[in-house]
């Protein structure tokens, strides 16, 4: 009896022994937003059932010692955010609790968030979607813009084109920009009238992005917004929830210095916060000409009014002036020249001038309300506008001002121009410089509604509301010594005798109304997420020509041109296992032509057959998660119909007309595969394949051009286009990255990019005979360099980044337009036109919280 007592005595000693060495040790994780994927500096981390917290560092990790007995579990709180707890029975020594998710709380700060910028969720929603948060951001941005921070995403091809500042454009899936539906904080800013986004009007915003995501294919977007390559979210930061900001100085390549500085208040008691950010940015550009000056300022001002209704007033915009590189060259001209060569410029009186520019300033501002109606239903609306005004610069009579003579790729030799307006009859300037400006007024209001009508299925609904109106005319900017300039475009004044600031060549406004709506159902149970939706749009197209008409003219202006489009998509995501789920989704929508579509010869000469043009998108997909990799494979098919081309023609009279090509069938096809490995705490490696499939699908019957009379002016070949593959972009491509915490406050991080497949962009028309091929790009790959090094400066933590992108100084052909030999019709290096890439670039930032 007493040997089993004292057994029994030894083996609860024991277990107490061993519960409690179980029970103690260290903690650490990492919190992050569950929806966006960024890191919540400040999250506070609880032991359960103690006083003992420790908060979260700047990137969102933490360390808790843990000598309580009795513990077991964690609780981790954000302003804003749902509670969660997170267990750590079983504590023996170090463990990594990972990466840990909260959601936002209904009536939070970070629903602004989760309701208007319609985020597509991991395991959820059955789109491909690839996030890049404000971490890596931060990291890896250096002197890149908002296209090359996706250039390792699956399905992206993306460059600086010619070099200057915002000048970046980006390719998705194959479709070029005006066919990716790009949204800040949940407002399109596609161009209303021929769907471009540029990029320059943005440039500044990477200081103040909170996360990007891209959705490929049919995208999870709840608005009336139909795009066939893909949807880009950015969204910038709201009102932290906790109070610092930062200053931050950075210095890079070819003269390159910024400055910026953010600050927020965080959420007072009295539920206000605000926040406000302001940078700026100069440098001479990598190539010749291409200096610029940016600048850029935000703000957001938040109040919680009551746990019902939260209002939130954001603002930024990003005026900048940058010169431009706007004219390809051949690969020869740019081996004898150098490969930052630049024709689009010259010297006048000693003064360096950028005669291809741009300048704009394009604000937006958007007042937002979020009312939690009751516990099953929610409303979001956000009213907002934008105020564009700015150009492009170019000239007129330049032609035959060349340093190296009239016709020679040279730079402009502006003195001579200058000499020959002095020597011209009196004072009329034979040459001169221009912008082609486009100002607009854009207003708009977006309203969501989500009802829960049961514990598994909630119904969406919401309106799309647009107005915009652009003006377009081209405006004198120098005389270049000439005391005037005489148009005869104004159909009401043929002889005008103009001056700088004046209007000339063509002067007309275009409006576009959008009523947009959309209903979307969507059900939940368990490992199934599914969801179908409907949307319809009424596009209305009105022209006014201030110049082409006089103004008695009832021609001047016309009525609006009306265009229905809508689309039907549905798709489910199923999760096998905590490891697999797999989903699919379909898709079909009709959009409305483009305003150049509808209104041609730049009058208002109406298109007597415009089509809407019509996709047909579906895609497989299938996922797997452990915690330490993450994966996903993506199968993806989408046919565009009745793609609308304009073509430009030269008329005998010396009038432009326009050439409507209809008809033009195009399929993108292929398979995305991108994963993310973290095979020891301090070594994370993600990568990505590509693989495309785009060709253009029939050829198009000679197409005979008339004037307005019926007069035949012009006629376009037939275009045997039909296995042409589509240009302008890369449809291979591949990338691996690694970053290696070498020790706590060091990260270094390796990035290298390959694109194949890649052949020159090129003008359908041109194709005219059977047999034709398009010159392919030579293949190239491409390794850039970060570090990132934390320090304390007087108490406050510091960062130092460093970014060094094409390491190797790698000489490659970024953009290609193909030319065909006219004779053979042959398509070569020799006879196309290039932009090489950026040389080897750098930049150091230092960074200090506070």
């Amino acid at each position: 009896m007493k040997k089993c007592l004292l057994f029994l005595i030894t083996l609860v000693i024991s277990f107490t022994t061993v519960v409690s060495a179980f029970a103690q040790g260290t903690v650490k994780g990492k919190i992050v937003d569950g929806t966006t994927k960024d890191p919540l500096p400040g999250a506070t981390v609880i032991l359960k059932g103690t006083s003992q917290a420790v908060p979260a560092g700047a990137d969102g990790t933490f360390t808790m010692q843990v000598n309580d007995a009795n513990a077991t579990a964690i609780l981790i709180n954000f302003v804003g955010f749902t509670q969660k707890e997170v267990s750590i029975a079983g504590l023996n020594g170090t463990k990594n609790l990972g990466t840990i998710s909260l959601q936002p709380s209904e009536s939070s700060l970070g629903e602004i968030l989760v309701t208007a910028n319609s985020y597509a969720i991991e395991r959820e929603t059955p789109v491909a979607i690839s996030t890049i948060t404000s971490e890596v951001i931060v990291e890896k941005v250096g002197n890149q813009e908002f296209p090359e921070l996706l250039k390792s995403t699956p399905g992206v091809y993306a460059t600086k084109a010619g070099g200057g500042f915002g000048d970046s454009r980006i390719n998705l899936r194959g479709f070029q920009s005006q066919n990716v539906a790009v949204l800040i904080n949940g407002v399109p800013v596609n161009d209303m009238e021929n769907g471009r986004v540029y990029w320059s009007n943005w440039a500044g915003l990477t200081d103040v992005t909170k996360s990007m995501q891209v959705q490929r294919g049919l995208g999870a977007s709840k608005v009336a917004v139909p795009s066939v390559g893909g949807t880009i979210n950015i969204i910038t930061k709201t009102t932290d929830a906790v109070q610092g900001g930062n200053i931050t100085y950075g210095i890079g390549n070819d003269g390159y210095n910024k400055m910026g500085l953010t600050y927020s208040t965080g959420l007072l008691e009295n539920g206000w916060a605000f926040s406000l950010a302001g940078s700026k940015t100069e440098g001479n550009g990598w190539a010749d000409g291409l200096e610029f000056e940016a600048y850029n300022y935000f703000f957001n001002v938040s109040k919680l009014i009551n746990d019902k209704h939260t209002i939130s007033l954001t603002g930024f915009g990003a005026p900048q002036w940058h010169g431009q590189r706007q004219n390809r060259q051949s690969i020869e001209t740019f081996r004898e020249k150098g490969l930052k060569f630049n024709s689009d410029w010259g010297y006048l009186r000693g003064e360096k001038i950028s005669v291809e520019d741009n300048f704009y300033h394009k604000p937006q501002f958007s007042l937002n309300h979020y009312w939690t109606i009751d516990e099953t239903s929610f409303l979001s609306t956000a009213a907002y506008v934008s105020i564009g005004t700015g150009g492009g610069g170019a000239n007129v009579g330049l032609r035959d001002y060349r340093v190296g003579g009239a016709g020679t790729d040279t730079q402009y030799d502006l003195d001579a121009a200058y000499q020959a307006n002095l020597d011209s009859q009196d004072g009329r300037a034979v040459a001169f410089l221009n912008a082609s400006r486009n100002d607009h007024k854009w207003y708009g209001v977006l309203s969501t509604y989500q009802k829960s009508l049961s514990e598994n299925f909630d119904l969406l609904g919401g309106i799309d509301l647009r107005y915009y109106k652009g003006t377009h005319f081209k405006e004198i900017t120098n005389l270049l010594g000439a005391d005037y300039v005489l148009d005869k475009s104004d159909e009401n004044n043929k002889a005008k005798q103009l001056g700088v600031g004046d209007k000339f060549s063509y002067y007309d406004q275009g409006t576009v109304l959008w009523e947009g709506g959309f209903i979307q159902g969507e059900y939940k149970t368990g490992p199934l997420a599914a969801f179908v939706s409907a949307s319809a749009s009424n596009t209305s197209y009105k022209r006014i020509d201030y110049f082409n008409y006089v103004n008695t003219d009832p021609a001047r202006e016309t009525d609006y041109q009306n265009f229905l489009g809508f689309q039907i998509k549905g798709g489910a995501n199923y999760n096998l296992s905590e490891m697999h789920n797999v989903f699919a989704n379909l898709g079909y929508f009709e959009r409305a032509p483009g305003f150049d579509a509808v209104f041609q010869n730049f009058q208002n000469d109406i298109n007597p057959d415009p089509k809407n043009e019509k996709i047909l998108s579906y895609e497989l997909g299938y996922g797997f998660r452990t915690t330490q990799i993450s994966a996903n494979v993506n199968l993806y098919r989408t046919t565009w119909k009745d793609r609308t081309f304009t073509k430009s023609l030269q008329g005998a009279d010396d009038e432009q007309y326009f050439a409507n090509l209809l008809g033009i069938d195009a399929l993108h096809q292929g398979v995305e595969l991108d994963f993310n490995y973290k095979p020891m705490t301090k070594l994370s490696i993600k990568g990505m394949v590509s693989v495309g499939d785009w060709e253009w699908l029939n050829d198009l019957e000679a197409v005979k051009i008339f004037d307005d009379e019926q007069n035949q002016i012009d006629e376009i070949d037939a275009m045997y286009m039909k296995g042409i593959k589509v240009g302008d972009a890369a449809q291979t491509t591949a990338a691996i990255g690694l970053d290696y915490n070498i020790i706590d406050d060091l990260k270094i991080g390796v990035d290298y990019n390959y694109y194949t497949n890649f052949f020159a962009d090129f003008d359908p028309t041109l194709l005219n005979k059977p047999g034709l091929s398009v010159w392919e790009v030579p293949s190239y790959s491409l390794l850039d360099l970060n570090a990132v090094f934390k320090f304390k400066v007087a108490g406050l933590n510091a960062s130092l980044i460093g970014n060094v992108n094409n390491v190797l100084g790698t000489e490659y052909i970024s953009d290609a337009q193909a030319s065909f030999d006219t004779e053979t019709g042959a398509s070569s290096a020799a006879n196309s036109r290039v932009f090489f890439g950026t040389g080897r670039t750098w930049t150091t930032t230092l960074k200090i919280n506070f």
